[in-house]
């Protein structure tokens, strides 16, 4: 029964406007520990803004939002990470001219010691974690140490995907994991989001690829002019079921919508 699982990330009446424009509200959300969820929806809709206000990218208008069931309000994405919850952006937030453990350890670098405001990075120590990282998801790199720059696009993402990995202990949210990949690389992230799936990390996807979103996540939220339309159960739902919710077409159908 959902009320003996545990509730992970949930928001009440998370609203969000500027000046007035109103891009999100009323939104109430609950997700639970041991599942993937997908944000759908058209442009406009109040994804992003959602993400944003829960990570502390934007404060919000009013609303609450609770993190393991205690009530939390971050000041910027860095006391979100803080509290174990990190994203993926599309644009990755990698530092092209760093090699990969300067990029999974940015913002955290392990210290040797400090002499003054001069401090001296345990490099060794950062390259065998990050190798310790990719390999728990699956990412071969045959050199961490060249600029991420050089890399494809698809290692890129795992790089980033790996960082995520590695500090989100409670929740990871990847806006669009896919969206400028080719076939195989996006087969090589969806296998990581998978094996994160396998690891009890709980997942937010952002995502207008329905056949990756069916394939990945156990529900499927909604959003239709800045409010939640509705969620879906991604296993007995169809894809015309989430089109319509997403149109606001046969809007009767779905508007018992409720968690599941």
């Amino acid at each position: 029964m959902a009320e003996n699982r545990k509730v992970i990330l949930e928001t009440k009446g998370l609203t969000k406007h500027y000046g007035g424009v109103q891009a999100l509200n009323d939104a109430d959300f609950k997700m639970f520990a041991d599942e993937h969820i997908a944000i759908v929806g058209d442009n406009g809709a109040g994804k992003s803004t959602f993400v944003r206000n829960i990570t502390g990218v934007e404060q919000r208008t009013r609303g609450e939002v609770f993190v393991d069931g205690e009530p939390v309000s971050f000041a910027s994405p860095q006391e979100a990470r803080e509290h174990g919850i990190e994203t993926v952006y599309q644009n990755l937030a990698l530092a092209d001219h760093l090699d990969v453990p300067a990029n999974i350890f940015l913002g955290r670098e392990e210290v040797k010691f400090r002499l003054g405001p001069l401090s001296w990075l345990d490099k060794k120590a950062m390259a065998k974690r990050s190798k310790e990282l990719l390999d728990e998801t699956g990412i071969k790199i045959p050199d961490l140490r060249q600029p991420v720059a050089g890399m494809s696009g698809g290692q890129r993402q795992c790089v980033a995907i790996s960082r995520a990995a590695g500090w989100g202990s409670k929740l990871i949210i990847m806006d669009e994991p896919t969206a400028a990949l080719g076939i195989q690389e996006t087969t090589r992230v969806e296998h990581i989001i998978r094996g994160l799936k396998e690891r009890g990390v709980p997942v937010i996807i952002i995502s207008h690829n329905l056949r990756q979103v069916f394939n990945l996540v156990d529900r499927i939220v909604v959003f239709r002019q800045g409010r939640i339309a509705g969620v879906l159960d991604a296993k007995t739902a169809s894809g015309n079921d989430v089109v319509a919710m997403i149109t606001g077409v046969d809007q009767g159908v779905h508007e018992d919508a409720s968690y599941i």
